[in-house]
């Protein structure tokens, strides 16, 4: 498998190149993102499921189907890195999609955050 490219630190002004989204003197807001939206929106099933070895597997299988590329982008004539997996109907909707490839796609967090809607509190936005 191929390294993920090199990319710009995701806080804004920042310049730094990382494979990680977050350079590492930014990582701990990333961490501080994870923990608000894994308390305060993620139900305790959804948090054990995209821990498990069976949603880890399944996540590596869309994003090489895809060629780590933002599948959302791609509709536009963009070529952009995919940073994660998409459920086209949300866990909370049909719990036994959670697995199916065909309920699967691969976006970049941009996309992501604009097909969900995602809001975090001011100081822990990017």
């Amino acid at each position: 498998m191929p390294p993920k490219p090199l990319r710009e630190c995701k806080l804004r002004g920042c310049r730094e190149l990382t494979r990680d989204g977050y350079c590492p003197a930014h990582a701990d807001g990333k961490q501080q993102e994870a923990k608000y939206y894994n308390k305060h929106v993620r139900d305790k099933q959804s948090t054990s499921f995209y821990k498990s070895r069976e949603w880890k597997q399944t996540r590596q299988l869309v994003l090489m189907r895809d060629n780590y590329l933002c599948q959302s982008c791609l509709k536009q004539n963009r070529v952009v890195p995919a940073d994660m997996v998409h459920h086209k109907i949300e866990l909370k909707q049909d719990w036994n999609k959670r697995l199916d490839l065909n309920n699967l796609e691969s976006m970049c967090n941009s996309c992501h955050n604009k097909v969900h809607g995602h809001r975090y509190p001011p100081a822990l936005n990017p």
